[in-house]
């Protein structure tokens, strides 16, 4: 017997719940995307009713408890144009307060002292290409917030020192090259903690159990992450206790500092090896030396709780009693003995669950809705390999309908963005939508994905960069000699990145594709490099090439100058705020391809590099589609 078949925006509907955070009493916020944007909603028990705290028609970014009132820091931004305000809420009286109040500039939430009458973040207002250290009273709005480091780059503030006397500063140059700094907050001294040469990740900080140590994921000695503490000397300082959330992070650029010829590494030991794969987060209490760090192994997380027993040494608690999932936002509770985890899973649409730190056992806090559509009809991927054009097998996850018969399935090949990203078996919508309709979806980790060391994301750097484009086309000769497949009904779809990769799929290999659907992507690399925000500017320029050294070989790969070879109808989505991948990559594609092929576009006003609204969210993929039944569905 088949499953119902359910129309896409009854998918769309389907509700998720993510980033929760304890208050010093125990109640759980979090942000939930009920009302069509994820707002702030709390809880005080598992499964009760939840209540909504702020009712805004844009997204609220993430949400974090004072930890000393009942009172909430919350970010928001306009329009999906990623400048983040930060915000005050009271949910007793439902009072906010706006602190920053300006909307040019971005605003990097650093988190709050432990006394709870300052906040710290980091902000590009004073230039837009680089990023500052502020402290703010909580009382305090827009430019009272006292500048405490000027940067030269992308930096991001990632928590204070127990005594609240420092912060810690995390610096990234690329995606894969990051530098850690500890900032005297009185005298705004910043002293380097990993000066480096050869590229290196630090991510994910944490201040140790007495101050006098950072606890942090990275790969400086590996190719994959590993939990590491690093000695602070008496020049860093020493304090008491341990610092709370902090966080990193992993998409900023900007000149490196205190890296200088002969400096090296200090004093760091390995306290937890992934081995194969990557400890790509860590979250420590400070009152109660408890720690709590996740593993990405194939894809699928695993979370290790324990306690510090000495500096490098942990004594590890029962595995929480998670469903096999990708699992984050990791949130120590009051006491820490209890911990708070975003889950999500192919058939498990994303939530808040609660974890006992001890005993490893597991509740469900959050019930965000599926719109009715029985979760036994989602869909569980297989985790595949397929071999490549130089002998290597690069991972996948291959979703295929219940009613799949011979040679008879249309296949969509979702390539995520980045590039220095994963597919993994989270709850996707739209790919559970596909599948109800009869469509099998192949999602490759090509190479340059994360995840699987980085070795392997560099394997597509700048002048190898095709290589990468080469995996789809090996994915695609892969799926023709499964048993399943419509070799003549095979779509490439993708966003951001992944746009470029439908983008050069189509034109390398015209004649593989049906039909290609672009979500803000990129058209010419060029006039991205040139276009795209200036704070992102140098990041991407490491991971592409440069302008000024490579514009010879940007442009000899941009899609855009290779459009006559595009075979295939095509569909180009993108929201006009875009400050990442400018609309105008969108509109440059859709003029040149549209003189040979059939070419639709969808530009929404008011969203930036994706769709954030419901109802936008809506009328993107029923287009879509649309678009995919005129051109491969069964009546095509």
């Amino acid at each position: 017997m088949s499953n119902p078949t359910y129309d896409i925006e009854r998918y769309l509907n389907v509700r998720s719940a993510h980033g929760g955070a304890f208050a010093p009493d125990g109640t759980l916020a979090f942000l939930m995307d009920t009302t069509g944007t994820p707002q702030v909603w709390s809880l005080t028990e598992p499964g009760a009713w939840p209540e909504q705290h702020t009712f805004y028609e844009e997204r609220v970014t993430f949400v974090d408890w004072s930890p000393e009132r009942r009172e909430l820091a919350f970010g928001m931004d306009e329009g999906g144009n990623e400048r983040a305000q930060l915000y005050r809420l009271d949910p007793d009286a439902g009072v906010v307060t706006e602190w920053t109040g300006m909307p040019e500039a971005k605003h990097r939430w650093g988190g709050w002292s432990h006394d709870g009458e300052r906040f710290a973040f980091a902000s590009n207002r004073r230039d837009e290409a680089v990023f500052d250290v502020y402290v703010q009273g909580r009382e305090e709005t827009g430019e009272e917030a006292e500048l405490v480091y000027e940067g030269d780059g992308w930096l991001s503030v990632a928590g204070w020192s127990p005594d609240d006397s420092r912060l810690l500063v995390h610096e990234a140059h690329a995606s894969f090259d990051h530098d850690l700094h500890v900032l005297d907050v009185d005298s705004g001294e910043l002293t380097t903690l990993t000066p480096h040469s050869a590229e290196a990740r630090f991510s994910s900080p944490e201040w140790g159990p007495a101050g006098d140590a950072v606890y942090v994921c990275t790969d400086h000695a590996s190719d994959t992450l590993r939990l590491e503490r690093i000695a602070l000397g008496d020049e860093a300082g020493a304090d008491g206790g341990v610092a709370g959330d902090g966080g990193g992070a992993d998409d900023a650029t900007g000149d490196r500092a205190g890296d200088g010829a002969g400096e090296t590494l200090g004093d760091l030991t390995v306290v937890a090896d992934g081995g194969d794969w990557n400890v790509d987060g860590v979250v420590v209490d400070e009152d109660t030396n408890r720690v709590a760090y996740s593993r990405n192994v194939e894809g699928y997380t695993r979370i290790t709780v324990g306690e510090f027993t000495a500096p490098d040494r942990i004594d590890e608690f029962a595995e929480p009693d998670l469903p096999r999932c990708v699992a984050g936002g990791l949130s120590f509770g009051p006491d820490a003995d209890r911990l708070a985890i975003t889950v999500t899973g192919s058939t498990v649409n994303t939530n808040c669950y609660v974890a006992d730190v001890k005993s490893g056992e597991v509740q469900r806090w959050t019930y965000a809705a599926t719109a009715g559509i029985p979760a036994e009809t989602f869909v569980e991927p297989e985790l595949v390999h397929y071999p490549t054009f130089d002998g290597r097998d690069i991972p996948a996850f291959f979703s295929t309908p219940d009613d799949a018969g011979e040679r008879d399935t249309p296949v969509v090949v979702d390539i995520h963005g980045g590039p220095e990203s994963q597919r993994r078996p989270s709850f996707n919508a739209v790919k559970q939508y596909l599948l109800n309709a009869g469509y099998a979806v192949f999602e490759p980790n090509v190479r340059g994905s994360s995840g699987y060391g980085k070795a392997y994301s560099h394997l597509d750097d700048v002048e190898r960069r095709m290589d990468s484009v080469a995996d789809v086309e090996a994915a695609v000769e892969w799926l023709h000699d499964h048993p399943v497949v419509d070799p003549d009904r095979i779509v490439a779809m993708g966003g951001s990145y992944g746009g470029f990769m439908v983008l050069s799929a189509l034109t390398e290999y015209p004649d593989l594709w049906a039909a290609g659907v672009d979500i803000v992507g990129i058209a010419s690399f060029v006039t991205f490099l040139e276009n795209t925000g200036d704070w992102r500017r140098e990041l991407r320029e490491a991971e592409y090439g440069s302008l000024e050294d490579d514009r010879e070989f940007l442009e000899s790969i941009s899609p855009i100058n290779h459009v006559d070879e595009i075979d295939a109808p095509l569909f180009v989505l993108h929201g006009a705020n875009d400050p990442r991948v400018p609309v105008g990559e969108a509109e440059q594609i859709v003029e040149e391809a549209g003189e040979h092929v059939p070419t639709r576009s969808l530009i929404f006003e008011d969203e930036g590099h994706g769709f954030s609204k419901l109802e936008n969210r809506i009328e993107a993929y029923r287009a879509i589609e649309e678009f995919l039944n005129e051109h491969v569905g069964d009546g095509a």
